[in-house]
């Protein structure tokens, strides 16, 4: 194993294990409902079983999930005991990954824009976590240290499976909820049919379309470069 490639897993190993700390420790935040910082109004949060209806949380824990099982995998390979990391590892990486960067961008360009408290009212307590803190990072370890070549543009495609199982969970809450023709916003908390069910029709097909975009930007950064012996 090149020198390079040994500090990178180490790093990359060490990081991911900082993300399933993050995930375990902002999950216990928002389900207890303990509040380290004040001064906001609450928004996008939500304790005990409740907490699971946000995409946030669910992409988040998916990460933390899938960082610890590569940080075991990297581990492994650092002491000898495998040869190397599974496909299917970089696979669940680049879905978790694509999970928590939509998250980071729905945040920052929708979200935080509409709510009352602007963008630091989504980054109180459990949220600086989910919504910033563990996203950044993830995307970091992924292009700066997990580099592969392992991966092709056919792979992007899984990129896609948390978002559309949560839209399909989302729209049905939305039918179910449904009366003449308009949807509560304590049943669609994330504001997109306020304006008409109708703009479900414009919103899921849109947000699938940019969560591919970023599993193949996430991709291509991740791609790692052949040497070209002269």
């Amino acid at each position: 194993m090149e020198k390079s490639s040994n500090k990178n897993l180490k790093t990359s190993c060490i990081l991911n294990t900082i993300l399933f700390v993050f995930t375990i420790f902002a999950s216990i935040l928002m389900f207890t409902g303990f509040k380290f910082m004040h001064g906001y109004e609450i928004v996008l949060e939500s304790t005990k079983i409740g907490m699971f209806r946000f995409f946030t949380v669910d992409s988040n824990l998916f990460m933390g999930i899938v960082a610890l099982i590569f940080a075991i995998k990297e581990l492994k390979l650092i002491k000898g005991s495998i040869n190397e990391i599974p496909k299917r590892m970089y696979i669940l990486k680049l879905m978790a990954t694509a999970g928590v960067t939509l998250t980071f961008i729905t945040v920052f360009m929708y979200l935080g824009p509409i709510s009352k408290g602007g963008i630091l009212s989504l980054l109180m307590n459990s949220n600086l976590f989910f919504h910033l803190l563990i996203p950044v990072l993830s995307i970091l370890v992924f292009v700066l240290f997990e580099k592969t070549d392992k991966l092709t543009l056919k792979h992007t495609f899984y990129g896609l499976i948390p978002t559309v199982i949560y839209a399909l969970y989302y729209l049905i809450n939305i039918l179910v909820h449904m009366e003449n023709g308009k949807v509560s916003v304590i049943y669609d908390w994330y504001w997109f049919v306020q304006n008409g069910v109708w703009t479900g029709i414009i919103v899921c097909p849109m947000i699938l379309f940019i969560t591919y975009i970023i599993s193949v930007i996430l991709w291509r950064l991740n791609k790692k470069k052949t040497k070209i012996n002269n």
